[in-house]
């Protein structure tokens, strides 16, 4: 296979823990949708349905499918500034140079705020418990009656 920014011919590599396609010249490399899923989750341990969607909309490429040919299309990975080719085809991906090494940092900043969602969500549901519990009602109730007991208690009949 070609790299799509020349003509140098792609080699098999493994980087970040996924064995993929890579540029000797521009150090750009090929994934396909497999590879860049094991990509993510080399710091993404929530599972695939908690990434978000891959792509909601693409623009033409000047770039072409080092497998196909085909012109490739240009998205914005996850919605995050970081602009990702690929083929139409669902050949594969195509990642610039350090495209990997930023991925990788969206994905675990990803993973760190998705933990504290949850740590947050975990601790709300406690509380919520622990307010309908029956002793937390219990001393409401009491609190609520005394409040509107129109009768004010002395000290001396307590």
């Amino acid at each position: 296979m070609k790299c799509p920014d020349g003509d140098g011919d792609l080699v098999q590599k493994k980087r970040d823990g996924v064995d993929m396609e890579v540029c000797p010249k521009c150090q750009g490399m090929w994934l396909t949708a497999q590879e860049l899923a094991e990509l993510e989750d080399e710091v993404f341990d929530f599972g695939d349905e908690e990434k978000g969607s891959l792509m909601l909309g693409s623009s033409p490429s000047s770039r072409r499918c080092p497998e196909c040919a085909k012109p490739m299309q240009t998205f914005q990975y996850r919605l995050y500034e970081l602009e990702l080719d690929f083929c139409p085809d669902k050949h594969g991906y195509w990642l610039d140079a350090g495209e990997d090494k930023r991925l990788l940092e969206l994905m675990k900043a990803e993973e760190t705020n998705l933990g504290r969602k949850v740590l947050a969500e975990d601790r709300f549901a406690a509380h919520l418990r622990y307010l309908r519990s029956g002793s937390f009602l219990d001393r409401l109730r009491d609190w609520a009656t005394e409040a509107m007991d129109p009768k004010p208690k002395s000290k001396d009949m307590e």
